[in-house]
């Protein structure tokens, strides 16, 4: 295992040598933020910004050889050191879909479950169905849809108050005390 120490203060010259030198010797970086770190500082030192074509492209390359990365990759991070003069981890970024049931919904199941002493999901829809559409309950408009399978996932949610209605496990759409 080798360490790169202080390969960010070399020369266009010293990178050009070594460059010609270790062509069969492949380097990979620790971690992502050691990579990065030094993608910047070497940047940075060589005012990346001021250099000529011949000089970004031979940076380009050393900075792909020592880092292990991709060609593709060492251009992105080169981006983002022009965007914001260093190269950081972007935010994680998860899609997460809009929650459809709101905490009035998961109370009110609560409240249909204690009155009914926790049926099973398909009669606790029938329940649900019958309030809103055959007694005109405007407050289960969005549970009289709600499939069996969802009940059992809002009755595991965290917004609910199990230790008051007495849950412990749900199984086959019923729960257990």
């Amino acid at each position: 295992m080798v360490s790169m120490q202080d390969g960010d203060t070399l020369s266009l010259e010293q990178i050009r040598a070594f460059w010609e030198a270790s062509e069969p010797v492949r380097f990979e970086g620790k971690n992502r933020w050691e990579v990065y770190d030094w993608v910047t500082r070497t940047l940075k030192q060589q005012r990346y910004g001021q250099c000529g074509r011949e000089a970004k492209g031979l940076l380009r390359r050393y900075l792909a050889k020592m880092s292990g990365l991709s060609r593709a990759r060492v251009t992105r991070l080169i981006g983002k050191y022009g965007d914001s003069g260093e190269v950081q981890e972007g935010p994680y970024r998860r899609h997460r879909f809009a929650c459809r049931y709101r905490r009035a919904d998961i109370e009110l199941l609560a409240e249909v479950d204690e009155a009914h002493e926790t049926r099973s999901g398909p009669a606790t829809q029938k329940i649900l169905q019958r309030a809103r559409y055959d007694f005109k309950d405007s407050r289960y408009e969005r549970l009289a849809a709600i499939s069996m399978a969802h009940i059992c996932n809002l009755r595991q949610s965290r917004t609910d108050d199990r230790a008051t209605c007495g849950w412990t496990r749900c199984t086959r759409g019923i729960w257990e005390a």
